[in-house]
């Protein structure tokens, strides 16, 4: 039997205006848009419409406004009655698929991903650390390169192993460029340095962890209501212990993407739909298993267009 999952975008997809059209349309998601502005005490929503670029970019900025513009379209995408039997999140937006899975309240998410953004901000002074993103190396190859440069005293780890031929590497800025300047030996073509702020999913990024930690004490859990498989073990989990844990051990460790995608198709998932910003998620997945279907739902028209496939399929 066909199953569906709903999956969320992760920082990279925000683009300054995302979700106008729906904020305009749809009295639900307006509704999301006032109640990230009320919970944050600040206008989150004009940054996201307006911008400044350079504003939006802010990671303490970006991580509520991506969360926003999720669970705007899946508020939206809700009034047609279609239900997913999984939901995932890359990084970010694992937060995002816990708030469709009724394991977080959204006021409370969109501040534990405010303070989440501001802690992976200062974790690592500017410049020291970096991203960058290998296209065609061997996961187990660029893995074992990465240890010995970390072995030299050069930190740099696998942070997202986003597809086959696409992982990202996280680090100090020593690391990240010594492992650049070798990736031949894992059999990779280039790598691209990423404009991030920090070295995200590494160990740089452990006092952020410990720090939202102690967020994470103070913020209502509940038992997800579908499994939610975690960036960490790319596992479905639903117990709020388990999850709670797991948000912490995420700032710290790879996002297993390709693991996740896999792991829902062998579940029996031949539908996702993305909900959010972009279409990031729908090139990897197609670039996972071409064979399965990918609904980007990032506009008022192709959440109509999206509603209508799928219904008409019921």
């Amino acid at each position: 039997m066909s199953k569906i999952a709903f999956v969320f975008p992760g920082q990279g997809a925000q683009v300054v205006g995302m979700g106008k059209d729906l904020y305009e349309s749809s009295p639900r998601a307006r509704a999301v848009f006032e109640e990230a502005d009320s919970a944050l005490g600040f206008p989150l929503s004009d940054i996201i419409f307006s911008g400044p670029d350079e504003a939006l970019k802010q990671t303490a900025n970006t991580q509520p406004a991506l969360l926003t513009v999720s669970i705007a379209f899946l508020e939206a995408f809700r009034e047609s009655g279609i239900t997913p039997d999984f939901a995932a999140g890359h990084s970010l937006g694992e937060y995002s698929a816990l708030t469709a899975a009724g394991s977080l309240g959204f006021a409370d998410a969109v501040r534990t991903v405010r303070a989440r953004g501001e802690f992976m901000e200062q974790a690592v002074p500017g410049g020291k650390g970096a991203m960058s993103a290998v296209l065609g190396a061997e996961r187990k190859a660029l893995a074992a390169l990465c240890a010995s440069i970390s072995a030299e005293g050069h930190a740099v780890e696998l942070a997202n192993v986003n597809c086959p031929g696409q992982i990202v590497i996280s680090g100090s800025a020593e690391g990240v460029a010594l492992a650049g300047e070798r990736i031949k030996e894992a059999g990779a073509k280039r790598a691209i340095a990423l404009e991030v702020s920090g070295p995200f999913h590494s160990s740089l990024m452990k006092p952020a962890a410990e720090r939202l930690s102690e967020v994470l004490e103070h913020v209502a859990i509940s038992d997800a209501s579908v499994p939610v498989i975690a960036n960490v073990t790319a596992e479905a989990v639903t117990s709020a212990a388990d999850i709670r844990r797991l948000l912490v051990e995420q700032v710290y460790s790879p996002v297993l993407w390709e693991d996740t995608v896999q792991g829902l198709i062998r579940e029996g998932v031949d539908t996702f739909v993305e909900l959010g910003s972009g279409a990031v998620l729908a090139g990897l997945i197609k670039k996972t298993d071409r064979s399965v279907r990918v609904l980007s739902v990032n506009s008022v028209e192709s959440l109509q267009a999206a509603v209508a496939e799928l219904q008409s399929q019921s």
